[in-house]
């Protein structure tokens, strides 16, 4: 299998063109980062992706973990790979330096997700889950936890895990029942099980620390009585030093149809007696409070593994119809037969593949560049105004670049033909790896539930009629410039659609909220689509212009025209056969019967 090659050039696209990088550097906790140092972290970083992290991926889905005495065995490499990266200190780059951090924007670290996620995915998800366990610490820790924990986390020399899913509480996390019982001395017992546990248990780092959801005696029933504790592999003494081993144990590794090589655990508390050591963070009942903080973040992240797997299955889908010869392409001379690359087809798979990813891309790194604006922009408006537009955005950003990878490396497998059904070419560990992003952290169903039901109805409805007025500026920024007339053209056409759509789900869905469920998800794909084109729209006026201007490589930023042009009248137009639907209401829903 081909191996991987980090997009430099588009991610320094992205980064410098469709977000605005040097404004971020120029926010307060930013100041001392600028372009260059950003561009070479990123070029150093995506050396270490194609050259160590890459060649262990197929390997990874070929050997999984496994479970031996009760310890995960993990594939060949792997152990190398991220020792590599946390020695380098990579997990540190976006976090605060008071603990360790290199106090890059958060968009810098979006793109090293991306590569991350395209390199290695499986593996990739031990460092990720950790930074979400940082992000949780940072916001709602004690300054003693955050001592404890967050240098040994940031740096790599430990992990964190997540552990809210329960075998009768998955989404419906309020229903969980794991127990936390206060001890005299301020630390709580916790008992009971949880399930789907990534990277729960490993032979990375010394020690795990688990962020554990569970319940208090008398705590209120639903997501009101959950508290959030940490409960560490091993304990931690004063000094730092580590201590016994918890009461945490592995009871059993799923056996996934993708990701194989992540090791997602069943974990027990508490099975030797009184229970697992637990300190509880913040305060009782305000568990789910404290998850919502990292939500945005954490759906994100889903989002960027999405991007980060079609870009790989767009490279070997590449890397394949440049070598594969086959039939006769139109014009070719009869002798020697063609590279399927030539033929038409083949031509408007790879290059769906290519826009699809791109806008991908372009939609991620805006989110996180207003990520970075609402937290640290100097003016309270700016910051809510970029607040607003990443809650309207996140579930876009979940929910379409994930149902994009799915489709994106399903095109891979058929541009391969037969060979992408033969699991040696590494083809169809894409499309199975891409599969579980549609579904953990929040389904992309809940999150067009989320959508309709909190996002649309914000600020009665003012948040989605001013990203309207952000894509129709850009229509009018582009109108009369011939090469992207097209563009403009497909543009205008859908924002029309998106609008008209949206304000009649937000009149009907607040008359009868069971009709703005039964469209929220086409809703939700026809707004993505949308948002999608408008940032492919971005992208085309400015290659257009720095074409124009003669900045840059010429044969590169023609390719990024082509590319959202095809965007435009390819991808795009879809949005006009999700209108139906998206306006079809409830009547059919509830009158079928199963």
């Amino acid at each position: 299998m081909p191996e991987y090659s980090a997009p430099l050039d588009d991610i320094r696209f992205a980064l410098e063109g469709l977000v605005d990088l040097d404004g971020l550097t120029k926010l307060a906790p930013y100041t001392e980062v600028d372009a260059d140092s950003v561009f070479g972290v990123l070029e150093e970083f995506g050396r270490l992706m194609a050259d160590v992290w890459a060649p262990t991926n197929q390997v990874g889905d070929e050997q999984t973990t496994r479970l031996e005495d009760g310890e995960v065995v993990v594939p060949d490499g792997f152990v190398a790979a991220y020792e590599a990266y946390a020695e380098a200190g990579w997990g540190a780059v976006p976090f605060d330096p008071a603990y360790g951090g290199g106090g890059f924007p958060w968009a810098v670290g979006i793109a090293m997700q991306e590569m991350l996620n395209s390199a290695n995915m499986a593996l990739a998800m031990a460092p990720l889950l950790t930074q979400g366990a940082i992000d949780a610490l940072l916001h709602h820790g004690s300054e003693e936890q955050r001592e404890v924990y967050l240098k040994k986390m940031v740096s790599g020399e430990w992990t964190g895990s997540m552990n809210l899913t329960e075998p009768d509480a998955g989404s419906d996390v309020g229903a969980l029942r794991t127990k936390a019982v206060r001890q005299d001395d301020g630390s709580y017992r916790i008992t009971g099980s949880k399930i789907f546990i990534t990277w729960g248990e490993h032979p990375f780092t010394d020690n795990i620390v688990h962020l554990v959801l569970a319940r208090t005696p008398d705590a209120p029933a639903g997501t009101k009585g959950i508290s959030c504790f940490i409960v560490p592999k091993y304990l931690v003494g004063d000094d730092g030093t580590l201590g016994e081993r918890n009461d945490v144990t592995v009871t059993s590794l799923e056996h996934k149809m993708g990701i194989r090589a992540s090791a997602t655990c069943s974990l027990s508390f508490g099975d030797a007696g009184e229970g697992a050591v637990g300190f509880l963070i913040g305060e009782e009942n305000a568990g789910m409070r404290y998850m919502f903080t990292m939500m945005n973040n954490a759906r994100l992240g889903v989002g960027v593994e999405g991007l980060g797997l079609a870009e790989r299955s767009y490279q070997q889908a590449v890397a394949y119809a440049k070598e594969r010869k086959q039939g006769f392409a139109p014009g070719a001379a009869r002798g020697e037969k063609s590279f399927i690359v030539d033929h038409p087809d083949v031509r408007r798979m790879l290059l769906t593949m290519r826009s699809t990813t791109e806008a991908m891309r372009a939609l991620c790194y805006l989110v996180a560049e207003k990520i970075d604006v609402a937290k640290h922009a100097a003016d309270e408006a700016v910051r809510a105004e970029a607040q607003e537009q990443v809650d309207l955005l996140i579930p876009l950003a979940k929910s379409w670049c994930t149902d994009e990878a799915e489709r994106v490396t399903s095109i891979g497998i058929q541009v391969h033909g037969g060979m992408g059904f033969i699991e040696e070419t590494g083809a169809a560990q894409h499309y199975r790896d891409a599969k579980i992003t549609q579904i953990y952290e929040g389904t992309n169903g809940i999150q067009a539930m989320d959508l309709v039901g909190r996002k649309m109805p914000m600020r009665a409805g003012g948040v989605f009629t001013d990203q309207i007025a952000r894509m129709r500026s850009t229509v009018a920024d582009i109108e009369g410039v011939a090469e992207l007339a097209d563009v403009h053209d497909e543009l205008a056409r859908a924002i029309d659609v998106a609008e008209s759509v949206g304000q009649q789900l937000m009149t009907e869905g607040l008359a009868d909220p069971v009709v703005a469920l039964s469209v929220a998800s086409p809703f939700q794909r026809l707004l993505s689509l949308t948002v999608a084109g408008w940032l492919m729209a971005r992208q085309a006026q400015l290659a257009a212009q720095r074409l124009a201007a003669g900045d840059g490589d010429a044969d590169f930023l023609t390719q990024k025209l082509v590319t959202a042009r095809f965007f435009a009248r390819n991808v795009l137009p879809e949005v006009h056969g999700l209108a139906a639907p998206a306006s079809s209401g409830k009547d059919d829903l509830l009158a079928a019967t199963f």
